[in-house]
């Protein structure tokens, strides 16, 4: 290339610099975000999104269709058994959402009006209700998203305490119940102890089956309410769409969802696993990653994950099933061969499964491991 060139080129690109035309490098996409961060002394919900990943038109992530193909869900809808959401703060679209989601996949409608959907605060009276806050608003959503998934029959009942503190949120587990809840979904959690422990009693109640997210913090402290005897935990799963599978599916223990071997509560008698002295969270799994839900605050569709989903969608299910209240942790032990076994992925994120020396408590395999618990469901018959 000759000088005169070399001289106009230089000169071309600085005049192209010179009116701002020189390509941006691109930025960075927003990272997920938990939309309760932890604080000291409270509890936090259990969902992460990504901020601006919201769409007007349709869903993105799993929908209810989904997840009743991976599950083997039945035709039949199934007893409009009452669920309840443990929920802190209000959702003032909540209803709206929910008639959105339920719309898109073609589930009845659930409202006010026909007796389906009831939203109460953590005395049980329609007002006034808590302030209102983003995280937990959108943590409701999925909530009551996933319930309508896994029983579009059941009926949701939505108790929101004032806030995320201990005794808050006990008391909506008491109110739900005193309103005829025979399942509650908790889709929050904290690390076991003194503190979140003197309110155990709370979320046992004869008559009532309590369900719990194990957490999103991969293999680390058990997490409370889901470590309480009395109480289903349940850990989180990613799916894939397998064709060459006779399930259609393929399912792998979540990255991120929680397990924990307690410091605090005796080991059940339910449980057999041998390299944990006291109680192991997970009992139990199911989908936990980019689950789809209608957000109209975030703009629409939004792709969530969590254990929150996983919780409630159980929840659903136990309802579903027409044995709420009657289906307690140990019963899902004694019915392990009705579940799915999950026997891959690990819940390490940093060190691929070697946070707890390959061992079952943060590593999939063959049986009973911490981070799905005894699988997933296959349909009903486990509950």
């Amino acid at each position: 290339m000759s000088t005169v060139n070399r001289r106009w080129l230089g000169v071309l690109a600085a005049a192209v610099a010179a009116v701002g035309l020189v390509t941006p490098v691109a930025s960075a996409a927003p990272a997920p975000r938990a939309a309760c961060p932890e604080r000291p002394g409270v509890l936090h919900c259990l969902t992460t999104y990504t901020p601006g990943a919201a769409r007007a038109f349709g869903p993105a992530g799993w929908g209810a269709d989904d997840l009743a193909s991976a599950y083997a869900l039945p035709a039949s809808a199934g007893p409009d058994a009452v669920v309840a959401i443990s929920i802190a703060f209000d959702a003032p679209n909540l209803e709206a959402d929910l008639a959105a989601y339920r719309a898109e996949y073609g589930l009845p409608p659930c409202t006010t009006a026909n007796g389906c959907f009831r939203k109460v605060n953590q005395q049980g009276a329609a007002a006034p209700l808590p302030s209102v806050n983003f995280g937990w608003a959108l943590e409701s959503t999925l909530d009551v998203s996933m319930v309508s998934a896994a029983c579009p029959s059941c009926r949701i009942l939505v108790v929101e305490g004032n806030s995320p503190g201990f005794a808050d949120l006990a008391e909506t587990v008491d109110t739900a119940v005193r309103l005829g809840a025979k399942v509650v979904s908790n889709s929050y959690g904290a690390r076991e102890g003194g503190a979140a422990l003197a309110y155990a009693s709370h979320y046992r109640h004869p008559g009532v089956t309590v369900v719990a997210s194990s957490g999103d913090s991969g293999f680390t402290a058990a997490s409370y309410p889901a470590v309480l005897a009395s109480t289903i935990a349940v850990g989180g799963t990613s799916l894939a769409r397998d064709p060459d599978s006779p399930r259609g599916w393929a399912e792998w223990a979540w990255t991120y969802g929680g397990s924990g071997c307690s410091a605090y509560i005796a080991k059940p008698k339910w449980q057999q696993d041998t390299h944990c002295g006291k109680r192991t969270v997970a009992d139990v799994s199911a989908a936990a990653e980019d689950l789809a839900i209608h957000f109209a605050e975030a703009g629409g569709w939004l792709p969530v994950s969590g254990t929150s989903a996983s919780a409630p969608f159980v929840a659903g299910l136990i309802g579903r099933s027409g044995h709420a209240g009657v289906t307690q942790p140990a019963g899902l032990y004694a019915n392990a061969g009705s579940f799915t076994d999950v026997t891959t992925g690990h819940n390490d994120p940093a060190g691929g499964g070697q946070k707890c020396g390959g061992d079952y408590l943060c590593v999939a395999g063959p049986g009973y491991d911490a981070p799905t618990g005894v699988g997933v469901p296959n349909g009903l018959a486990g509950f």
